[in-house]
């Protein structure tokens, strides 16, 4: 499963290698809701260093799979984060997304009056009956 979430740089921890082949490195964001929540993520091997061009303070979006196991009959879920990428705000992700606001069609203005030099005849009716 794939999942994506923005928010803020919280913590970011050092690289901690479980073996001599194997290392990780977490990291901390916060969300920008109502109630913020502090969610932690896992980089794990070559990806640990993805963190490194971000500073805590700055707005990122996060790609990650959901990881769960069991050891000795406990259960343990990580965030395993694969992708970081500089986040927008929705005021840039708006204005990347949206065309250009086409014209306004003109507005009947009922004291005008149509004559034939250029615009409709003077007894147009649009009426079927």
């Amino acid at each position: 499963m794939t999942f994506e979430i923005e928010g803020i740089l919280h913590k970011k921890f050092d690289i901690e290698s479980k073996s001599s082949s194997f290392q990780t490195r977490e990291f901390v964001i916060t969300t920008e809701d109502t109630y913020p929540q502090f969610v932690k993520f896992q980089l794990t091997q070559d990806k640990c260093n993805l963190v490194d061009t971000f500073q805590e303070g700055d707005k990122m979006k996060v790609s990650f799979d959901l990881r769960g196991r069991e050891w000795q009959g406990k259960y343990f879920t990580n965030l395993n984060a694969w992708r970081l990428e500089k986040a927008t705000s929705q005021a840039q992700a708006i204005q990347h997304a949206s065309s250009p606001i086409p014209p306004a069609p003109p507005v009947f203005d009922e004291n005008n009056e149509f004559t034939s030099g250029g615009g409709l005849p003077a007894d147009f009716d649009d009426l079927p009956f």
